[in-house]
């Protein structure tokens, strides 16, 4: 029998993001999570408090699982949102109170490299997805086996879903993880990342209104 998730370790670690903005997060690692990869959850602002009240019927954690992207959150990469997401998330999590999870997928789980091969098919017209799929990869290959598991090992059961994505709250809820509420990031667009956003809009119905944050 596959032993159960568990906590590694417990740390505080002070962040600083590139416009000053600075909280504190909370990051455990763990044994035992289900795709054996060393992924990241950050308890940032009252989240032992916010658990406390979902304990007891009140407003359940904020919670995002975001997929790591070099390029996007350490390079600065405008061919996706993913840098000013991480950096919205940290702010809007430390105010509400709950989990930020850096969940080590690159590339919708194709790899880093693979990445970036599908980016030079984008280069040649193919969206996204398609580049993917021409790679012989999968439009998405994500699992949030792992996700579920930290949310559990830390009590969060039920949650408040820091997301676009509607298949992270079908994976989540299919795991046990109940969604209250889908709770719908900013919309970055700018001139290299709109083709992609749309492609995310009009493919896999990710909510964004980018014709109001084009105005």
């Amino acid at each position: 029998m596959p032993a159960r998730p568990e906590v590694r370790t417990r740390v505080r670690v002070p962040l600083r993001f590139g416009d000053g903005f600075a909280t504190t997060a909370d990051v455990f690692t763990f044994r035992h999570l289900a795709d054996h990869r060393e992924h990241l959850l950050l308890g940032l602002g009252d989240w032992e408090g916010a658990l406390a009240r979902a304990a007891d019927g009140g407003e359940p954690p904020l919670v995002r699982p975001h997929s790591e992207c070099l390029t996007g959150d350490v390079l600065g990469s405008q061919r996706c949102d993913c840098g000013p997401q991480l950096r919205e998330a940290a702010e809007r999590i430390s105010g509400a109170g709950g989990f930020l999870l850096y969940l080590r997928q690159e590339g919708r789980g194709i790899g880093l490299y693979a990445k970036l091969d599908a980016y030079a098919l984008q280069d040649q017209g193919l969206d996204t997805y398609a580049a993917n799929r021409a790679l012989g990869r999968g439009e998405d290959e994500r699992d949030y086996r792992a996700a579920a598991q930290m949310l559990r090992v830390v009590g969060a059961t039920r949650i408040r879903l820091l997301s676009n994505n509607p298949d992270k709250a079908a994976q989540l809820e299919s795991l046990g993880i109940e969604v209250a509420e889908r709770v719908p990031t900013g919309v970055h667009l700018s001139a290299a990342n709109a083709f992609y956003l749309a492609t995310k809009r009009d493919h896999t119905l990710h909510t964004l209104d980018l014709d109001q944050a084009s105005a």
